[in-house]
């Protein structure tokens, strides 16, 4: 069952791809996309070296240690999702925004976790899984609103070389 649901979730983000990314902020959204990568791979790196969770059953396991699937795939999608319905907000409105990832996300990770052999939650909760989708997901969105305001300059000093 793991591994049909592993494939499930990795068909699902290989059809998603071509939606996302096009028009006319792709390099934002593969800024977005390679950067929470990096982020989750390196948080997750640690959490699983930690032993706070486990992957039992996860993709080309003898290499590595966490499930790439997640952290490489499926989280980043997300993120680049999330950043595009979120582009134009003002904090509040993200703030309310990052619920609709993070607690669902938080009861979707408590569920598999009793249900699937997945992951095993140690010293883990879904707590720290909303801890860590928020923080992820703000410092992605301030990574977007830094790129804003490197464009905004950028659209300034084109018109003044003009």
């Amino acid at each position: 069952m793991e591994r049909k649901l592993l494939n499930l979730l990795l068909s699902l983000c290989i059809a998603s791809l071509p939606f996302l990314f096009k028009g006319t902020k792709m390099r934002e959204n593969l800024v977005i996309f390679f950067s929470k990568g990096v982020l989750a791979t390196l948080i997750d790196a640690y959490v699983v070296g930690t032993k706070k969770i486990e992957y039992p059953v996860r993709p080309i396991p003898k290499i590595f240690k966490t499930n790439i699937i997640y952290d490489m795939l499926f989280f980043p999608l997300l993120s680049v999702i999330w950043a595009k319905i979120s582009y134009n907000d003002k904090f509040l409105k993200i703030l309310l925004k990052s619920l609709i990832f993070s607690v669902p996300m938080s009861i979707g990770q408590w569920f598999m976790e009793k249900n699937t052999r997945l992951f095993k939650w140690n010293k883990w909760s879904p707590f720290h899984t909303f801890a860590s989708v928020s923080f992820t997901l703000f410092t992605i969105r301030g990574l977007v609103g830094l790129l804003k305001i490197v464009d905004r300059f950028k659209g300034k000093q084109n018109i003044t070389e003009n």
